[in-house]
C-alpha cells in the first residue's frame, strides 16, 4: 500500500476532555472558543501573514483517539440511531481508511502576546482537547458554500430537530465558571446523548473545562444534577 507521512503542525485547545459531548458538526456552538498551539517549528510570524484577513478557517485534524488498526467499508452512523450502516465516504465516521477530520471555524484573533505566540483564537470547533491538526487553510465563501448542496441522509435527519430545554440551578451554576457558563448551555441544548440513548433514568457524565457535568433528560428537558 502506498503511504504518506504528515506532520503534526499544532494541537488545538478545548473544554472537552472527552469525546461525550463534543458538538456533532463544528459550528453548531458558536459560543465554543479554543486556542491552536502550534509545535515550536512553526511559530514563525510569516506563515501567518494575511490569515488575520479572513473571518473562518478549515482545520484539517487527526481523530487521534481512534484505536481501530482496520478500516470498514460500511459504518453506523450515531444519527440513524447505529443500527443501520452506511458507506464509510457517505459518512463523517472517524472509522475510516485514514482518520481525518475536517472543520470551518471562526477566527476571532491571533493572539501575538502569550508564551506560545502566535496562537490562533477560533469559535465553533467541534474537537477533543489536544487534537492533533495536521493543516490550516482559509475558508473561502465564494467556493466553499454551495447552496444547491443536498446532505443526502442527514437531510431527513436534519428537518424538525430542536433543542433540549437547559435545566440548571442557581447552586449548580455558581460552581461553573461563569465566562463558559452560555457555552456549556448551548452543548446541552443540542442533546450530547448518542440519539440511540434515550433512557430517562440514566445519569450522563460529561468532562468540561475539567469539571464533570452529570445531567439526565426526560420529555425534551435536561437537568444538570
Amino acid at each position: 500500500m502506498n503511504c504518506i507521512k504528515s506532520q503534526i503542525i499544532a494541537h488545538i485547545h478545548t473544554d472537552f476532555g472527552s469525546k461525550f459531548g463534543v458538538p456533532r458538526q463544528s459550528g453548531v456552538v458558536e459560543g465554543l472558543q479554543a486556542r491552536i498551539v502550534f509545535e515550536p517549528e512553526f511559530r514563525v510570524a510569516e506563515a501567518f501573514r494575511g490569515v488575520e484577513d479572513f473571518s473562518h478557517l478549515w482545520l484539517i485534524w487527526q481523530f487521534s483517539e481512534v484505536k481501530q488498526k482496520e478500516w470498514s467499508p460500511t459504518v453506523r452512523p450515531p444519527r440513524l440511531g447505529g443500527n443501520k450502516r452506511m458507506g464509510v465516504f457517505a459518512t463523517r465516521s472517524p472509522f475510516r481508511p485514514n482518520p481525518i477530520g475536517l472543520s470551518s471555524v471562526k477566527l476571532l484573533k491571533i493572539d501575538w502576546d502569550c508564551a506560545e505566540a502566535p496562537v490562533l483564537v477560533v469559535a465553533g470547533a467541534d474537537l477533543m482537547n489536544l487534537t492533533p491538526i495536521i493543516d490550516i487553510k482559509p475558508y473561502l465563501p465564494y467556493t466553499d458554500s454551495h447552496t444547491d448542496a443536498t446532505g443526502g441522509f442527514t437531510d431527513a435527519l436534519h428537518q424538525g430537530t430542536g433543542t433540549l430545554k437547559v435545566e440548571l440551578s442557581d447552586t449548580v451554576a455558581a460552581q461553573l465558571p461563569q465566562e463558559k457558563l452560555q457555552a456549556l448551555i448551548q452543548v446541552l441544548e443540542c442533546d450530547p446523548r448518542p440519539h440511540y440513548q434515550q433512557d430517562v433514568n440514566r445519569v450522563y457524565g460529561m468532562d468540561f473545562a475539567g469539571i464533570n457535568i452529570r445531567f439526565k433528560v426526560e420529555n425534551d428537558v435536561l437537568t444538570v444534577l
